[in-house]
């Protein structure tokens, strides 16, 4: 028998939208003049690429890498395959890569090192959510948006499976 989890809440519809708010304020400071490239990670980040573009007032432009490490699971494989990658060069340009959640940092480490290999002039992590706790690799998150507990989280882009990605809030899974 297939029994579906219930959803509890954590960040509300609200909260994100303040903070994402406030992230793209911070990245349109500090990128001023310089035209970064933010390469949102699908399927998990485009919610939230969509509304932190909208935030961003300096010109800028985007695109997507797709990886995957999850399958139909609640924990990662570790093993990071690269399904889609970007349509536009990044030598010489800033790019900021645009996550949803960092969790051991196994995928994120995995994308910047190979974003660093074709030579932007500067790379940048901008995430959404963090679980430092279950941090198995070390890695620098430049704009965080919410630190969050070690629970699997759906809503706002974010899947369990493929499903509840529609939720505008973002909430953990009890089984």
């Amino acid at each position: 028998m297939d029994t579906q989890p219930s959803i509890k809440p954590l960040l509300t519809a609200e909260e994100i939208a303040r903070r994402v708010e406030e992230l793209g304020a911070e990245i349109g400071e500090d990128y001023a003049g310089k035209n970064p490239l933010l390469v949102g990670v699908l399927k998990g980040a485009w919610m939230f690429l969509a509304d932190l573009t909208r935030e961003v007032s300096i010109p800028h432009q985007a695109d997507f890498i797709q990886v995957s490490s999850y399958g139909s699971g609640t924990e990662s494989s570790g093993e990071v395959r690269f399904l889609t990658d970007l349509s536009t060069s990044i030598a010489g340009r800033h790019v900021i890569l645009i996550e949803d959640i960092v969790d051991t940092g196994l995928t994120l480490s995995n994308m910047v090192n190979r974003l660093k290999e074709r030579n932007p002039a500067s790379m940048a992590v901008c995430a959404l959510l963090d679980k430092p706790e279950r941090r198995e690799t070390p890695i620098k998150i430049d704009y965080l948006g919410f630190t969050v507990p070690n629970k699997f989280l759906v809503g706002y882009g974010i899947d369990w499976d493929e499903r509840f990605r529609h939720l505008p809030y973002i909430g953990y899974l009890e089984f």
